[in-house]
């Protein structure tokens, strides 16, 4: 039997791991296996030290939520703060050697629950999922990319590019913004980011 909730105010978080594919095609099916478990172990590990929930990997892809099933207030700034904890990482595990991390992050209502009568699996629906996607798909290599609805939800503590005009497939042009990393001291308000031309 379905069940699911609705959440006002989540961050949904979509990391994808690039150089994956071509790199996986050049090694054996055991090496690959233990080579992304090694990866996702430490993403685990990072997703339980800030507080979020990990939805479910999809091939290379990484999802996770903020704000559920707990409700939180700095769900923007817990994702925001994940996908840089995220990168960070990718780039310290040997393993990884020239792999990186492009992320991309949507903040909006969603819906959660399980359903199916077998092998039962927690999982998100909405428009702020697919747009968590696009951001990913869509976002330079190696980038943070978060919307719009995502910005104005972060403080002045990070440090943000932004990108007009960039055409997001069923989405039209959107403006975005690359997330570049949190500021060492508070900042004025205001002077989130720097404006950049489309790329």
């Amino acid at each position: 039997m379905a069940s699911s909730r609705s959440s006002e105010e989540v961050s949904v978080l979509f990391a994808d791991i690039t150089g994956f594919t071509p790199t996986a095609e050049r090694l054996p099916a055991e090496e690959v296996v233990v080579m992304l478990d090694e990866i996702f172990s430490a993403f685990d590990e990072l997703v339980a030290r800030h507080g979020l929930e990990k939805i479910k990997t999809i091939g290379d892809g990484y999802l996770v939520a903020a704000g559920i099933p707990k409700p939180r207030a700095d769900h923007a700034e817990a994702a925001a703060r994940l996908a840089l904890a995220m990168r960070q990482a990718l780039a310290e595990l040997p393993v990884a050697s020239g792999l990186s991390l492009r992320v991309g992050i949507d903040s909006g209502p969603v819906v959660a629950g399980v359903i199916g009568r077998t092998k039962f699996g927690y999982d998100l629906w909405g428009d702020t999922v697919n747009t968590a996607s696009r951001m990913e798909s869509h976002a330079p290599l190696g980038a943070i990319q978060v919307t719009e609805r995502t910005y104005r939800r972060l403080g002045a503590g990070f440090v943000l590019e932004q990108r007009a005009g960039v055409v997001v497939k069923g989405k039209g042009k959107m403006t975005t913004y690359v997330l570049l990393g949190e500021r060492p001291e508070p900042s004025v308000a205001g002077t989130r980011y720097e404006p950049v031309s489309s790329r």
